[in-house]
């Protein structure tokens, strides 16, 4: 499994890229093969303002749909509207071309309740 060392990761497998106090969210390289292949996603809290651990979204793969979280609060600023017509970059690059949002971070102190690549590789090698 792909776990980049310059991210940081939820426990819902969702990984954040940290530059200032905007972030970029996806989904990891764990979660979308675990998913399989994906058909959908759907993001439809664009401008809104969200605490950590709401919905923010859906991933719909071949055989289910699942929730996506946020890991910190903040405005949802940016969906990545490649998605819409080309889903399947979420599992060809997760930490890349499938990214899913950008959030302008409303409390950067709660970045420090997410997992470092070493915790998260213990997480999914359970």
């Amino acid at each position: 499994m792909n776990v980049p060392e310059e991210l940081k990761y939820t426990k819902d497998h969702e990984w954040v890229r940290i530059d200032g106090d905007i972030l970029t969210i996806g989904i990891t390289d764990f979660a979308q093969s675990e998913l399989g292949d994906i058909v959908y996603v759907e993001v439809d809290t664009l401008d809104e303002n969200l605490g950590s651990e709401e919905v923010f979204g859906t991933v719909e793969a071949v055989k289910t749909v699942s929730d996506l979280f946020l890991p910190v609060s903040g405005e949802i600023t940016e969906f990545n509207e490649a998605l819409k017509d080309a889903p399947e970059k979420v599992n060809e690059d997760p930490y890349g071309d499938g990214w899913m949002i950008k959030l302008k971070c409303n409390d950067l102190s709660e970045l420090d309740n997410l997992l470092a690549p070493s915790e998260y590789k213990s997480l999914i090698s359970g």
